[in-house]
């Protein structure tokens, strides 16, 4: 079978290698099934009918409606992790800026002028000014501890260093990853009052918005270096601008360049590097090309934003894969249905995640198409996809 999948960025060739020939993939396809998407906002584009799903090649989904994908059933994916290590990395680079003074040194070495013997003067006088800190021995403290926080905590310790971490969400997986040497904050402001580096590790919600607000900077210990390479509207500038020109804060790296801010000598800004390596680009990609294609094939859900995981391995040639709201009684309709057309369930798996729900039926014959549109009638459902092997 043909399956159309466009492309809004230019996504790893790794990963679109991962889909099999008999799909057609391209930045121009008209009606898709599918939609592999970096970074391209899509909250005020057209998307067709025909999408089924929509695959984000990295962590966050903002620049997706999931809202609305929801409400017509379609599945939103991610690659949650992929980026881990990459964004983890840059952590650690922008620790050594702020507590080295990298940034400022480098200003000062580029504005220096004359020959070598005036310049190797001008440095032994400047030097002075650019002491920093070592990190062994320093406390970091972590605010989310998914993937990147995890991964992050363990490099730390192995610098020497004392991990303090917050997660009020942590998943029984991610506590699994985490390093026991990894001490407990009991809130946010418990937290930012022990550690000499702060660094960010969550999404941007309504709960996360200004999440570094002016309270949470008084409650700094001096010196302290924060960091954000999660999103920008975690932090509120102000507030950081303040605690930049009292001394509470020594430094703020971050990902995400600020005209409020960009021209203090103690601000860092990268051009949101955060998940640019051809590694994690190629990992992300693989990693979403694999779920979007299993779901389109089998209707099987992993790492969607919106609807449950979901999986049942493949026990008969005919399946339906229905998307619908998580609401009484839906799982007796369709079996009902079913029923009445004679349709015998091999295996049945529902799932639910909040107000959605998921729910694949292996039967034991070809579905008709009269009982495909008795179904999509039942209060409820979003989408049912028939998908025989």
């Amino acid at each position: 079978m043909t399956r159309k999948i466009q492309t809004l960025n230019a996504i790893s060739k790794k990963g679109l290698s991962r889909l099999p020939d008999s799909y057609v993939v391209g930045n121009d396809i008209a009606d898709p099934d599918a939609v592999l998407v970096r970074s391209q906002v899509m909250h005020d584009m057209p998307i067709a009918a025909s999408v089924l799903a929509i695959g984000r090649a990295g962590a966050g989904t903002n620049n997706i409606p999931t809202k609305a994908m929801s409400e017509r059933g379609v599945v939103v994916f991610n690659a949650p992790g992929a980026n881990a290590n990459a964004v983890k990395e840059l952590v650690i680079a922008g620790m050594l800026m702020g507590t080295r003074n990298i940034a400022p040194a480098l200003t000062f070495v580029n504005g220096l002028f004359g020959d070598d013997e005036s310049l190797h003067k001008q440095v032994e006088a400047g030097k002075k000014h650019y002491v920093g800190h070592e990190l062994r021995g320093s406390t970091l403290g972590i605010i989310g501890l998914g993937a990147i926080g995890s991964m992050l905590a363990e490099s730390a310790i192995q610098l020497g260093m004392n991990v303090v971490g917050f997660d009020p969400e942590i998943t029984v997986d991610a506590a699994w990853r985490l390093p026991s040497q990894v001490k407990k904050a009991v809130s946010i402001d418990d937290l930012v009052k022990r550690c000499d580096f702060i660094s960010l590790h969550v999404p941007l919600l309504p709960a996360t918005k200004d999440l570094i607000n002016g309270d949470r900077v008084k409650l700094m210990k001096k010196g302290c270096i924060l960091l954000n390479f999660a999103r920008d509207g975690i932090v509120n500038e102000k507030a950081v601008l303040d605690g930049l020109n009292d001394g509470r804060l020594h430094a703020y790296v971050c990902d995400f360049p600020s005209n409020l801010l960009r021209h203090h000598p103690r601000f860092v800004a990268l051009p949101h590097l955060g998940a640019s390596t051809e590694e994690a680009e190629e990992n992300c990609a693989i990693m979403v090309a694999d779920q979007v294609r299993d779901y389109l094939e089998n209707g099987n859900i992993l790492n969607s934003v919106n609807f449950p995981n979901i999986s049942m391995p493949r026990e008969s040639g005919f399946r339906l894969a229905i998307a619908n709201a998580n609401v009484p009684n839906m799982l007796g309709q369709i079996s009902t249905a079913l029923a009445g057309a004679g349709l015998n369930i091999h295996n049945m798996v529902n799932k639910s995640r909040g107000d959605l729900a998921f729910t694949l039926v292996d039967v034991e014959c070809a579905v008709p198409q009269a009982v495909i549109d008795q179904l999509t009638a039942i209060g409820g459902v979003l989408r049912v996809r028939y998908l025989p092997s």
